[in-house]
C-alpha cells in the first residue's frame, strides 16, 4: 500500500509493452517514449512480474495476443484475477482480424484493440485516451482520500492506512509509531486572528508535516479540526525523533499567536511506539496516544509525551 500523496503527472506514467518480437517492441517504444516512460517484456511471465513490481506507476499495458507459452489472454486473466492489478487498463495488439477473438478479449477485460500493422497516429490516440482516463481516475481517488484544506491525507485515508500498518506489523514484528498532534490554543488563534488566518496556519502546519513524512510508509494526515496525525513503521527511535523534529519545525515557523502564553504557534503531541501483538487492538493504540496528548497539554504544551510499549 502506498501512502504518497503527490499529483500524478503524465510524465510519471509508465506503459508496459509486451511482445515476443523484439522489432515490434522497439517500434512501439519509439512511438511512445517521447511522452511516457516505457517498460518492455518479451513474454507473459516477465510481463506479470513487471506489472506486480511497477503497478503503482503503471498506467497501461500494450499486450500482444499471440505469444508462445503464455498468450495475451492468459496474461490478462491473471491481471484481472489479482486485486492489486485488476484496475490496470490493457490494450491488445493483434494481427488477427477475427471479430470473435476481439469480442473474447473485450469480455476478459481488455480496454481496446489495436491491429497490426500498427498505424502510429491511431495507436498514439488510443494510448492517450486510456492514459487520460487513468489520470482522471487517479485524481478522483486522490481527492477522495485528501483533506480539502491542507492536501494531507484525510481521516478516512488515515484510518485505512493505520489499520493496514497495524496488521502488517502484527505479522512482521516491526515497530509501529503513532503520533496524535494538536495545535496549542487554536481556538484562541481563530478568535484573535480570524478563520482565514486560521486556515493559513493549518496549511503551514500541514506543509511542515509533509516535509517530515518523506520515508516510504510514512503518512501525515489531518485527523480533524486542528488535530493532525503521523503513522509509520520502522525502528522504535523513528517516530519520537520525527515528532520532536516536527515540533521544533513549527516553533521555527515563528507564526505569531497572541492568544498563547508562548506568543507563537506551537504543537503538542502524544506518541506511542509499539510492536503490535496479534491480540492488540487499534482502539487501545489510539487511546494510548490520545491520553499522552492530553498529558502533553496539561504539562504545559509545546512538548512531546512519549510511551514505548514493548
Amino acid at each position: 500500500m502506498s501512502f504518497a500523496f503527490n499529483a500524478l503527472r503524465a510524465t510519471a506514467v509508465s506503459i508496459l509493452i509486451v511482445d515476443d518480437e523484439r522489432l515490434n517492441r522497439a517500434t512501439l517504444a519509439e512511438l511512445l517514449q517521447p511522452h511516457y516512460q516505457v517498460l518492455l517484456a518479451k513474454n507473459g511471465k516477465s510481463a506479470l512480474e513487471i506489472v506486480r513490481n511497477e503497478r503503482s506507476h503503471l498506467g497501461l499495458v500494450l499486450l500482444d495476443v499471440s505469444m508462445p507459452g503464455m498468450d495475451g489472454y492468459e496474461v490478462l486473466r491473471q491481471l484481472r484475477a489479482e486485486e492489486s492489478t485488476a484496475h490496470i487498463p490493457v490494450i491488445f495488439i493483434t494481427g488477427q482480424s477475427d471479430e470473435a477473438a476481439e469480442e473474447y478479449g473485450l469480455r476478459l477485460g481488455a480496454a481496446d484493440y489495436v491491429s497490426k500493422p500498427i498505424r502510429p497516429a491511431v495507436l498514439q490516440a488510443r494510448v492517450k485516451h486510456q492514459i487520460d482516463l487513468f489520470l482522471r481516475k487517479r485524481e478522483l481517488e486522490h481527492l477522495a482520500l485528501a483533506d480539502g484544506l491542507t492536501g494531507l491525507a484525510n481521516r478516512r485515508h488515515f484510518d485505512e492506512a493505520l489499520d493496514h500498518i497495524h496488521r502488517r506489523c502484527q505479522r512482521s514484528g516491526e515497530y509501529l509509531g503513532l503520533a496524535l498532534i494538536d495545535i496549542d490554543h487554536f481556538k484562541q488563534f481563530n478568535d484573535h486572528y480570524g478563520h482565514l488566518q486560521g486556515d493559513d496556519a493549518l496549511r503551514a502546519v500541514a506543509q511542515a508535516m509533509r516535509q517530515h513524512a518523506q520515508r516510504a510508509g510514512d503518512l501525515a494526515a489531518r485527523y480533524g479540526g486542528e488535530e493532525f496525525a503521523f503513522v509509520n513503521m520502522g525502528s522504535k527511535e523513528t517516530m519520537p525523533q520525527l515528532a520532536e523534529n516536527f515540533r521544533q519545525a513549527i516553533v521555527n515557523l515563528g507564526i505569531s499567536h497572541q492568544g498563547s502564553p508562548m506568543g507563537q504557534l506551537t504543537i503538542s503531541a502524544g506518541v506511542v511506539v509499539c510492536r503490535p501483538q496479534l491480540s492488540s487492538s487499534l482502539s487501545d493504540l489510539l487511546n494510548h496516544a490520545d491520553q499522552l496528548l492530553y498529558q502533553a497539554k496539561t504539562q504545559g504544551r509545546n512538548r512531546i509525551q512519549l510511551r514505548v510499549l514493548e
